[in-house]
């Protein structure tokens, strides 16, 4: 029987938002049918402790008791995770997962735990300052190859949820994380990203902030370990993959079909009128900057793995 989690089966769904003053940010984004995951497994973010603040967006804690095997996938954000994790009888263990490159699937079974440390982007560095945030991104290593290894078990087997993020909170200021005003920059630079829709090129961004493009790739590459493209390629696709969630879902309210009148031409997203439960991917496409609509199909398939029209299709009404 699965938990599910009250903080979350209502807000979470109901989309984006800006992170709330008081806690951690309360959207989906990223996570391919969110409403699924949420009925499978209990999902919750909890605040770190205040001086942790700063680096970090948030612990993300997950339970599961299946029946069935589960596959979830998640588009990564530009973000570094601490992950600790016990599945089944196994002993728990710990690892660094660097920015995911390509969409992220996990196939879970019986009953299983994962305390996680989402790092803001930018904010990983202050906790292993002596390597490039680069070094690590495509990849997932053991916990003591970047840093004093935790243990794993004080964080991941306590029943008490409250517990475990005490446990989360000990180890991680126990690393003394350094002030740097270039984590600083770069946190706040990926931030201006994430919430300026206006900034689609990273010409505009190397303006804003005084700097050569050159320059600006070398700060990321060094505290946040992806480029400033990437980064703002990636939130396009976030925004297109939350619009396709949404469509869905007022769809299934509204108990409209999708897609009706609306053909594909082939590219992997509709022409012609655009039907209830799907986006009208040529707008969003010149909405988030694209040059034209198969850009954004690239994109999109490159990292989900299918076409923004087959997705669409594919969301089961909730």
């Amino acid at each position: 029987m699965v938990s599910r989690s009250e903080p979350w089966t209502t807000e979470a769904r109901g989309g984006r938002g800006p992170r709330p003053a008081d806690g951690p940010r309360r959207d989906t984004r990223g996570i391919v049918d969110a409403p699924d995951l949420f009925a499978h497994v209990r999902f919750r973010r909890r605040e770190p402790a205040p001086p942790l603040r700063p680096y970090l967006e948030h612990y993300w804690l997950i339970d599961w008791d299946l029946a069935e095997p589960y596959v979830t996938h998640v588009v990564p954000h530009p973000s570094v995770n601490a992950v600790f994790q016990r599945y089944g009888d196994e002993r728990p263990w710990g690892e660094v997962a660097g920015i995911g490159l390509g969409l992220f699937t996990r196939k879970l079974e019986g009953r299983g735990r994962v305390c996680g440390v989402q790092f803001r982007p930018g904010g990983f560095r202050p906790f292993a300052p002596g390597r490039p945030v680069s070094e690590w991104t495509g990849r997932q290593v053991p916990d003591h190859e970047v840093f004093t290894a935790a243990d794993a078990a004080a964080i991941v087997l306590p029943d008490d949820e409250d517990a475990r993020v005490a446990a989360l909170d000990a180890f991680l200021l126990g690393l003394g994380p350094e002030a740097d005003p270039q984590a600083e920059r770069a946190m706040a630079l990926v931030e201006q990203v994430r919430t300026d829709r206006t900034i689609r090129r990273v010409a505009q961004l190397s303006a804003a902030e005084g700097v050569s493009a050159r320059t600006l790739q070398r700060l990321f590459a060094e505290y946040v370990g992806v480029g400033p493209k990437w980064v703002i390629l990636r939130y396009r696709v976030h925004e297109a993959l939350e619009r396709a969630e949404a469509e869905s879902r007022a769809s299934a309210v509204s108990g409209t079909g999708s897609g009706e009148g609306a053909k594909d031409d082939g590219s992997g997203v509709r022409g012609g009128s655009v039907g209830r439960g799907e986006p009208d991917w040529a707008a969003l496409a010149a909405e988030l900057g694209y040059s034209d609509q198969a850009h954004l199909v690239r994109d999109f398939t490159s990292t989900v793995g299918v076409p923004p029209t087959a997705y669409a299709a594919t969301r089961t009404p909730r």
